[in-house]
């Protein structure tokens, strides 16, 4: 079974389609993270620092996905900031730490998610359905039908069948579910990676049986989007 590493889980948009995987889900927000555990109970749900464990225990996966906190990124948060509504702040660079490690270090499938920032990015990524993504495998183009209009979503609304209804929490929910990724783009995006869909383990459980090994698809050695001239 396909081992992945879901940094920044939120309430698990990305990771709701995926089957056959053995999930570690790394949650800052302990009522977020418990939420999760009731969407995914079959997921590892760790309280802690996603950017910390990364550091710690890459090596132990066979597909990373991170998504490092968009609001010090973000256009919407900059505009905000401007009219006084937020107080300024500068942008996260653990975003690019995060990259640029899994681009030296990591020699497994990964990705790192971002909203669309306010500035040039430092490291060129590809944009797909209003995310920016760098990986280590070639992002193909993605289009969907079924979709949430982001200023449409309230603390009541059900985004990609979750729901915060009855809930209690301390942060505000229609940002909690705006955060939430389209399952079919994460799925898209682990497919990528693979190229045949989740097929992807050296050794695969009918393998084992049968006693024949499968190979698995290497991971591309450049990240995607990116040339030396890139990194300003």
């Amino acid at each position: 079974m396909l081992k992945v590493l879901n940094l920044y889980a939120g309430l698990g948009g990305n990771r709701k389609s995926w089957t056959n995987v053995q999930v570690t889900a790394v949650e800052m927000d302990a009522e977020i993270a418990s939420i999760y555990k009731e969407n995914f109970p079959q997921d590892e749900v760790i309280v802690g620092d996603a950017h910390a464990y990364l550091l710690a225990h890459y090596r132990e996966f066979d597909f990373i996905w991170s998504s490092p906190p968009c609001p010090s990124h973000s256009r919407i948060r900059q505009m905000a900031s401007k009219k006084g509504d937020y107080k300024e702040v500068y942008p996260d660079l653990k975003l690019y730490e995060e990259i640029i490690f899994l681009q030296g270090f990591c020699g497994v499938p990964w990705v790192v998610e971002n909203v669309r920032a306010y500035y040039t990015p430092l490291i060129k990524p590809r944009e797909l359905h209003r995310h920016w993504f760098w990986a280590n495998f070639p992002l193909s183009d993605f289009k969907t039908e079924h979709d949430v209009i982001i200023k449409q979503v309230s603390s009541s609304t059900e985004v990609f069948g979750f729901s915060l209804k009855g809930k209690k929490l301390s942060k505000r929910k229609d940002q909690i579910l705006r955060n939430c990724v389209n399952p079919a783009l994460g799925l898209h995006i682990l497919e990528c990676a693979f190229k045949k869909k989740q097929q992807v383990l050296t050794t695969t459980d009918e393998a084992k049986a049968s006693g024949v090994e499968t190979l698995r698809t290497p991971p591309t050695t450049e990240v995607v989007g990116i040339r030396a001239g890139d990194i300003l």
